[in-house]
């Protein structure tokens, strides 16, 4: 929302207020008095100023909001204030909600609300009065706070999914060049090493073959036995084992940065949790290595901590360093650009964090980012508890002011009268059906059978304490609360339902048996709701007395509750619809993403492994054969021929950077899972994959692309938990055991699996929540592997 909609609610506001007040007295013929004009003016000026600045201060705008309210209700006649006294207020609560976290929201609805009962206290004292419009008020308050706090969530879930897609979008452009980078340093460290050797070796002992011919006999064994390594080396670069791990994990380039900073007398000690490789943990090693780099400009020899904490929500990276010893020089001071702060923040904005820097009380220099955790969820500034003392001591201070006019001012003389007034006992029932929404999640049936408990004494509440107000509000008050846990349970239950097609009532034997006794619960709940309102709202109103028959007001009852709780019902229905259509339409961009980026990391590594077979295989097999020949001049000669084969190689590998285009992208086997659990962790997932030694080389195509595009399947199905992905092949049967994958359990994931395991003779089995095993027979027929392609 831009500047020009943050003034244009409150003007609009305002504009209510007037036509309110004082719109309807000159309409009635009442002219306001000019001292009383001039004090709404007051009033409203501020308020309207405050509310236009709402999203930048907005628990200072509630403090003047309320305040200036407050203030201007005494002199002004009733209704003076009631737009800008309850619409300006809620307006002011639900900014506070939607910008402030969960705990400052409830401190200010809490606060405020006890605020506005002393108030009353201590200027009528406690009289007889129903006190309903107290009841009123906190339910808009918490209606507010609760809106607000829902539009939070709603933004912070669309946030954390968009972070979560980018993620994946930058690693679906990495990761083909990271495995373009494994393969071209390890195609390097083989020629390096092992063909250079044996050229080294080779034509030293054809220098000194007349001086020493003993050095052709170990020139010849040394061939041999390197060309073998080679062969091997070339092979685990073509294909590694899925479970291998090619690059240095984040946490060892972070331990690898700390050492070369000791090797400098930087007295630097570390504490480093392993992080996921990809953008969080660029972002967390730049940092780091820029924040070091810094101290040893500026503080040389300064004790400095490193702390990297990867958890849930938040991953937080400290570098903290203390004052410099005394007598160091900083030779390094100067030689800055000074944008180091500005490549700090910007490193951590691009990861979907958050940086602060400054000095602190020892004189030393703190580096504090805050970034996203494993939930890829926006990463919020940490609030010390020093803060949140503050927060309650000032929230305490201004709750107890209304009473210090009691000290001065004697107040109205209340009531000796023993009797408990309705609006006491609506607000003690009220405060107990929040509390049964805060246990809702926790235990759902428990709290469900509270607040059905609880509906039925409002009309105990109403005839106890006498109350003589619009006899349908205090029922529809208490069905509030009901029809909440309603669409709440609806839409955390409904997600199992709508994963398929929907199904009409002659359908529900059909339904798996979860959700068939999912069905039968909530309509129990419902029918239970309706008859408990019905019967609260009915002897509410023959209490009170009517001439209507008593079955014609069981009817209009029963007919208000059943729409009221339909409603309810219906919107949670819809909410739960939309959110997982939300979630299925992130997991199919994210599935998609993955895919991509495995298939053009496959076509990198397939492209290069094609130029090995061709070239430095093809002479390294005949270096091999000429040196168990014992001819060392053709050993020699195809040594070279491999070496330079392999240089023309890693040269063609950087020319070719980003040439891969969709008709060289073959279809991934099971050699590719290094590759997909690769970018699964570089989405915040863990995945792991196990292979046992049965597991051969070479299987065959139909059976290896099935089981990839199974485990690929699988782990598309959505989950934030770690996963666990096993292979193992006994009695001629490939199995493939995933666990940690509750999304498998979906009929549309079901399906898929299910067509790629019958198209072999497979069968699919998920006898534990959140796991899922296939199991393919080896001996596939020519049919299913044309298929399978």
């Amino acid at each position: 929302m831009n500047r020009t909609d943050d003034r244009l609610l409150p003007v609009l506001l305002i504009c209510a207020q007037a036509l309110v007040w004082p719109g309807a007295a000159l309409l009635r013929g009442s002219v306001p008095s000019a001292s009383a004009l001039l004090v709404a003016a007051l009033v409203a000026g501020p308020v309207t100023a405050a509310l236009a600045l709402r999203r930048t201060r907005p628990v200072t705008t509630l403090v003047l909001v309320a305040a200036a309210c407050a203030v201007g209700a005494g002199p002004l006649p009733t209704g003076a204030m009631a737009v800008l006294g309850t619409a300006g207020v809620a307006l002011a609560l639900f900014t506070v909600a939607t910008e402030r976290d969960t705990f400052t929201a409830v401190l200010c609805v809490v606060a405020l609300v006890a605020w506005q009962l002393l108030q009353g206290l201590s200027l009528h004292g406690l009289s007889d009065r129903n006190g309903l419009d107290l009841v009123l008020t906190a339910l808009l308050y918490a209606a507010a706070c609760g809106a607000g706090l829902l539009v939070r969530r709603t933004r912070r879930a669309r946030q954390t999914a968009e972070l979560l897609l980018k993620r994946a979008e930058t690693e679906r452009h990495r990761l083909p060049a990271v495995e373009r980078r494994r393969m071209e340093r390890e195609l390097h460290d083989v020629s390096a090493h092992h063909l250079t050797a044996v050229v080294v070796t080779a034509s030293a002992a054809l220098g000194l073959r007349d001086r020493r011919p003993e050095l052709a006999a170990e020139a010849l064994e040394f061939a041999v036995g390197t060309g073998r390594e080679v062969t091997r080396a070339l092979g685990a670069v073509r294909a590694p084992a899925p479970s291998r791990e090619d690059l240095p994990s984040p946490e060892d380039r972070l331990l690898d940065l700390v050492a070369g900073f000791r090797r400098l007398d930087q007295q630097v000690d570390c504490e480093i949790d392993p992080l996921p490789d990809g953008a969080l943990a660029d972002a967390a090693y730049g940092i780091v290595r820029e924040a070091l780099t810094n101290v040893a400009r500026h503080a040389p020899g300064a004790q400095t901590t490193v702390r990297c904490r990867y958890g849930d929500t938040r991953t937080d990276v400290v570098v903290t360093s203390a004052a410099p010893p005394e007598g160091s020089t900083a030779h390094g001071a100067g030689l800055g650009g000074g944008r180091g702060q500005g490549f700090l923040r910007s490193r951590a904005r691009e990861a979907g964090g958050t940086l602060h820097s400054g000095p602190t009380a020892d004189g030393g220099w703190e580096v504090r980012a805050v970034l996203p955790g494993r939930t890829a969820a926006p990463a919020e500034r940490s609030v010390p508890r020093s803060y949140r003392l503050a927060q309650l001591t000032v929230a305490v201070g201004l709750v107890l002011q209304p009473l210090l006019p009691v000290l001065v001012i004697r107040a109205e003389t209340a009531s000796s009268s023993s009797h408990v007034s309705a609006g006491v006992l609506f607000a003690l029932l009220a405060a107990a059906q929040a509390v049964a929404l805060l246990w809702l999640r926790r235990a759902p049936r428990r709290a469900y059978g509270v607040l059905l408990g609880l509906a039925l004494l409002w009309p105990v509440a109403m005839a106890v304490g006498d109350y003589s107000g619009p006899v349908v509000l205090p029922p529809a008050l208490s069905m509030l609360a009901t029809c909440a846990a309603l669409a709440a349970e609806a839409a955390r239950k409904a997600a199992p339902r709508t994963t398929g097609p929907r199904k009409g009532r002659g359908e529900l034997r059909d339904q798996p048996p979860r959700t068939r006794s999912v069905t039968t619960a909530l309509r129990a709940e419902r029918i239970a709701a309706v008859v408990v309102h019905t019967a609260a709202l009915t002897v509410a109103v023959l209490d009170r007395g009517t001439t209507v028959p008593a079955w014609a007001v069981a009817a209009s009852a029963t007919a208000g509750a059943s729409l009221a709780v339909g409603a309810a019902w219906w919107g949670g229905i819809l909410r739960g619809r939309r959110d997982l259509a939300a979630r299925g339409v992130r997991e199919e961009q994210l599935a998609t993403w993955t895919g991509e980026a495995v298939r053009d990391a496959w076509a990198e590594r397939r492209r290069i492994a094609a130029g090995l077979e061709t070239t430095v295989l093809a002479r390294t097999a005949d270096m091999v054969a000429q040196a168990e020949a014992g001819r060392l001049d053709e050993t020699a000669e195809r040594a070279r021929e491999a070496l330079a084969a392999m240089r023309a190689l890693l040269d063609a590998v950087r020319e070719g950077e980003g040439e891969t285009g969709p008709e060289l992208r073959p279809q991934p086997t099971l050699q590719a899972l290094d590759l997909l659990a690769h970018q699964s962790r570089a989405t915040g997932r863990e995945v792991e994959i196990r292979l046992t030694d049965r597991v051969p080389e070479h299987l065959p195509t139909a059976v290896d692309l099935a089981a990839y595009h199974a485990a690929e399947t699988v782990l598309a199905a959505g989950g934030e938990e770690p996963a666990v992905l096993e292979l193992d092949v006994h009695d001629g049967t490939l199995t493939l055991t995933a666990t940690g994958v509750p999304g498998a359990a979906r009929p549309a994931v079901r399906e898929r699996l299910a067509a790629r395991v019958a198209a072999l003779g497979g069968t699919l089995t998920n006898d534990r929540p959140g796991t899922v095993c296939l199991r393919l027979p080896l001996a596939a027929a020519p049919e299913s592997e044309e298929s399978a392609r």
